[in-house]
């Protein structure tokens, strides 16, 4: 169309020059000459039509003109085997258990997945169902108007044992609940759809958490373990009993179009926490949730120093959303494997404690080094810039002490919040300053006028913020290396 609209103005601008002129100079035929060449050296050298490719059978529009995950998920051919849930005996009736329906299925199809692999349909209905697990070379795909409904009898959710890098449940001592749709091991997995839902009727679990009657930990929505290619993209995703989605010991994990939807007071409702896992890229997806919108994670205290399995080359990128109790985008506080190499992007928070926060403790060891994080715009966020330590938070009497997490090189610019409450909060560890926090380009509004950076333990540079900052924040040492990586970051023009 751009090249049709383009050519026709030419032509018509052409006909009007000739309708002026019964003899063209030999000058505008030239100019006209040079118009055209350059137009088809741009069409030639950067085309102007987007790109599709096959994604589990399903086309997927991967635009050339914004940055994408695409090269993050290798793409696979349209699966061999095309089934439905109803081939199986499923009932989408809203009342109907179909936990050992998905199982069956699932274990039929794991059959072809050396063949072509698989794809299971989910059509228009409510399908209630337990815990089951996935298979490698499958697609699970969701139609429009279909809705996979988490059981509410606990027994449909088994106890697993616990991540070695967190040794023990996350809220309690032992095992943990298995997610509702869990993989291990798994290779060329697809979980899409025509925005299906996943609905994990977290109420149940909620109240459970609420009135200490808990016994194990809350599972988890989706969790894949030690996996590699995994696409999940153009669903809801809502009501998770714990965190919403939870890649562990993954590789090559894409997460985008996706919707993640919880009340704002349902405790831990995380919405996507990559953990320990690397080329993770998510992107496009709104979330609203009663905890941190997207958490990278690598492990806790002394369990993920052992384990010793960072996060590393994540991309979050157009997100948008808010939580009343937690961040919009952070880092930790599980962070003792180690997290880097982390660009966060083109974000807008509103209503939320926290816009950008990075969560350590002492006995968490670990690192966090190189994090950029680039155009944000926030509103009515508390404290848009948060660095917080002594949650007083371990697994067990084991951790230890003398383990204080190395922080250095954090970028942050191009930050614009409204209607604030607080300046930054920078509080670093005592023996373990954070290093190289470097800012730029940061407006924050409608602080009173009394409103000052609170920093301790911190180090580094600031330029063009808004209020002043601290003098912690403003090292001559630091500038040099800040502003040569801050200057190659753009400033969106929107």
């Amino acid at each position: 169309m751009y090249l049709k609209c383009k050519m026709d103005s030419e032509k018509a601008w052409f006909g009007a020059a000739m309708g002026g002129f019964t003899r063209p100079s030999w000058a505008f035929l030239l100019l006209v000459f040079i118009v055209l060449v350059v137009s088809c050296f741009q069409i030639g050298t950067k085309t102007v039509f987007p790109t599709w490719v096959v994604l589990g059978g399903r086309e997927t529009r991967i635009s050339e003109e914004a940055p994408s995950c695409f090269g993050f998920f290798r793409e696979v051919p349209p699966r061999k085997v095309v089934m439905s849930i109803r081939d199986f005996g499923g009932v989408g009736d809203g009342v109907t258990s179909n936990t050992e329906t998905f199982r069956r299925a699932i274990r039929y199809m794991q059959s072809f997945g050396n063949i072509g692999g698989s794809q299971l349909n989910v059509p228009r209905g409510r399908w209630v169902t337990g815990s089951f697990n996935l298979t490698s070379n499958f697609t699970l795909f969701l139609e429009e108007g279909a809705v996979i409904l988490g059981s509410q009898d606990l027994e449909d959710w088994p106890i697993i044992e616990p991540l070695p890098s967190y040794g023990r449940g996350r809220e309690r001592l032992g095992g943990r609940h298995i997610s509702l749709i869990h993989g291990d091991a798994l290779t060329n997995v697809v979980i899409t759809g025509q925005n299906g839902t996943i609905d994990g009727q977290g109420k149940m679990w909620w109240e459970l958490w609420w009135n200490r009657t808990l016994e194990h930990t809350r599972g988890h929505l989706l969790e894949l373990k030690n996996s590699h290619n995994i696409l999940i993209s153009n669903l809801t995703f809502m009501n998770s009993p714990f965190w919403t989605i939870h890649p562990v010991y993954c590789s090559n994990v894409v997460i985008k179009d996706v919707t993640i939807l919880a009340p704002l007071n349902a405790p831990n409702t995380d919405g996507i926490d990559p953990d320990s896992s690397t080329n993770v890229c998510i992107e496009d997806c709104y979330i609203e949730s009663g905890d941190d919108l997207v958490a990278v994670k690598s492990g806790w205290d002394q369990y993920g120093i052992a384990m010793a399995r960072p996060s590393s080359n994540i991309i979050v990128r157009r997100l948008s959303g808010t939580t009343p109790t937690c961040s919009g985008v952070g880092i930790g506080s599980e962070m003792s494997g180690g997290i880097s190499n982390v660009t966060m992007e083109d974000l807008h928070i509103w209503d939320s404690a926290a816009g950008v926060r990075i969560k350590t403790d002492k006995g968490r060891g670990g690192f966090v080094v190189n994090i950029t994080i680039n155009n944000i715009r926030m509103e009515r966020v508390k404290v848009p810039i948060r660095f917080s330590r002594g949650s007083n938070d371990h697994p067990d009497d084991g951790w230890d002490p003398k383990a204080v997490p190395k922080i250095k090189g954090i970028f942050i610019s191009n930050v614009v919040s409204l209607n604030s409450t607080k300046a930054p909060v920078l509080e670093g560890i005592e023996g373990a300053p954070y290093e190289g926090i470097c800012m730029k380009n940061v407006t924050l509004l409608g602080l009173a006028p009394a409103a000052k950076w609170h920093c301790e333990f911190v180090s580094g540079f600031t330029d063009a913020v808004f209020p002043v900052s601290c003098p912690q924040m403003q090292s001559n040492v630091s500038s040099s290396w800040c502003l040569d990586h801050l200057g190659n970051l753009q400033i969106d023009s929107s």
